[in-house]
């Protein structure tokens, strides 16, 4: 019993208090290392650093910038890119036709010539051409996955153009692709007029009748990009009425163009595209297997 009252009164209130710090009040105590802030410490903060300066890193990726969309309205040649292709340009001549005769064609051809409106595929899918169209020439014309039947028979008021366009442009044409957008909705999407029976590097000559369209282009981007049009050139060339636009060299080869469209009023326009087409090679014939062993 007497063992257990002398173990109680040690861990208890008799227990023997261990011996104070040496120092005085507010001294660091020895066993405490020196590069500690005492003050800092009483915040919670801990052993503080030498403060340091930021130093701004530049940064190692290269950012791209959007280019600047451009526009052509003033009359001349334009070279609008040069590349392993060739030179691509654009000759464009304002009023080549007089307001007077401008005029005097679009009434003609609005109500003479056969518009009707096609069907075309994308991707297996068939849609209605926001356009209507017809054709000139002595040869039929496919693309897009559909073909325009030959049509020899020329409206006088064509025939007389494209002498015009032909003097001009000092370009020979034998077919015509007519365009007629009813309004701002009708358009044509982005596209390549690089048809096999155009021929490499084709000259297409486009004269426009009625109210005022923009015609855009884009560059075609390189293989490493993987059809990626974010950084591509653009341009736009707003076309009036009785305007030409002759597209040579590597035009097609380069670049794409388009009309979009528009959610603002706009009249009726005629777009003349004249063209050459040659004919196509037949398909190659299946020559039958010979049979050695007779």
């Amino acid at each position: 019993m007497a063992d257990k009252r002398q173990r109680a009164r040690v861990q208890g209130s008799w227990a023997k208090q261990l011996p104070r710090a040496s120092g005085t009040r507010g001294e660091v105590p020895n066993n405490q290392p020196s590069n500690v802030n005492p003050e800092a410490s009483s915040w919670g903060c801990g052993p503080q650093k030498s403060p340091q300066t930021f130093e701004f890193q530049q940064p190692t990726e290269r950012v791209r910038d959007v280019p600047p969309v451009k526009v052509i309205e003033q009359a001349g040649v334009h070279e609008i890119s040069r590349g392993p292709t060739g030179v691509s340009r654009l000759r464009l001549l304002p009023g080549f036709l007089s307001p007077e005769e401008a005029d005097w064609m679009f009434s003609q051809l609005l109500a003479g010539l056969p518009w009707s409106q096609k069907t075309n595929y994308r991707q297996g899918d068939a849609y209605e051409e926001p356009r209507l169209t017809c054709w000139f020439g002595e040869l039929p014309y496919r693309y897009a996955g559909s073909s325009m039947a030959a049509n020899a028979q020329w409206h006088p008021v064509l025939s007389t153009l494209r002498e015009a366009v032909q003097r001009a442009s000092g370009r020979g044409f034998n077919s015509l692709l007519c365009n007629l957008y009813r309004d701002g909705r009708d358009s044509i999407g982005w596209h390549s007029d690089h048809e096999a029976a155009l021929g490499p590097r084709p000259a297409i000559a486009s004269v426009s009748l009625g109210d005022t369209r923009v015609f855009g282009l884009r560059k075609k981007p390189p293989p490493d990009e993987e059809g990626d049009f974010t950084y591509v050139e653009h341009l736009r060339v707003p076309l009036g009425h009785g305007t030409l636009l002759l597209m040579d060299g590597a035009t097609q080869d380069d670049w794409q163009h388009q009309v979009a469209k528009e959610y603002h009023a706009r009249g009726p326009r005629i777009n003349l595209t004249f063209r050459t087409v040659f004919p196509e090679p037949p398909p190659a014939r299946k020559l039958p297997l010979r049979d050695d062993a007779h």
